[in-house]
């Protein structure tokens, strides 16, 4: 029996690039095939971003549009983790639905999916302006000095994990943190699990405009280093206890 994979992606008013997004990775699950899907969650757009999913979802059987409440970047990649968990997933692949990633480099990912827990890229080369390389290297910084770990690229969206320990370590991201998948990476690395670095490229946005600016970065890491030394202080609490 075929792997079933999911590939989950958050969406906010990304009408500009959805289309073509969904017409670059839906042939991903057709390939991998099985109960294979791609989900995109749609995180209360203000534009035409969900009904351009539902157009494209009544000729792409494999893809299954949702939509929910504005809830925030990191809490809308729990709620599609979850969804993929619930649904049966083997693997499950996040990345973003602003076309800044490239399919083809996928596959490489696909290939080690047996060897490592989660499979993750670190963006060598990123097209997305130099403000953004600071801000990956800070973030590197600060999680080795208040998680106490070495993370190559915390925060990438390019990242395939098993079923398996994506349940387990997702129950130790808070359902309100904006940073999941920084979080996630860090467990990961705490607990030691087998993590595989592969370089990816990072395009330049492909259309529409970025909603997460500097401004609002630096908002979130500010909110992200009063949270970070508590959560902490919680995941070893966890860990130490042999809570899984």
């Amino acid at each position: 029996m075929a792997d079933s994979l999911y590939i989950v992606m958050p969406a906010y008013n990304e009408a500009a690039n959805i289309h073509e997004t969904l017409e670059q990775w839906y042939p991903v699950v057709e390939r991998v095939g099985g109960s294979s899907a791609l989900v995109v969650f749609d995180d209360g757009s203000k534009d035409d971003t969900y009904r351009l999913m539902c157009e494209f979802a009544k000729t792409h059987p494999r893809f299954l549009p949702q939509t929910k409440a504005n809830s925030g970047h990191g809490a809308t990649l729990i709620e599609a983790y979850r969804f993929a968990l619930k649904s049966g997933a083997d693997f499950v692949f996040q990345t973003d639905s602003d076309g800044q990633t490239n399919p083809n480099e996928f596959w490489k990912f696909w290939a080690a999916r047996n060897d490592y827990d989660m499979v993750i890229g670190w963006r060598r080369g990123r097209e997305d302006g130099f403000s953004r390389v600071i801000v990956t290297k800070t973030l590197k910084l600060v999680v080795r000095i208040l998680f106490g770990v070495s993370v190559t690229d915390a925060n990438t969206p390019f990242r395939l994990m098993t079923a398996q320990s994506l349940r387990e370590n997702l129950s130790f991201v808070p359902d309100d943190f904006n940073l999941t998948n920084v979080v996630l990476s860090v467990v990961y690395a705490k607990r030691r699990e087998p993590v595989k670095y592969l370089p990816v490229t990072f395009r330049p946005r492909q259309g529409g405009v970025n909603s997460i600016n500097l401004k609002s970065i630096f908002g979130i890491g500010r909110r992200a280093l009063r949270d970070f030394r508590q959560l902490n202080r919680e995941i070893d609490w966890r860990l130490a206890a042999g809570e899984r």
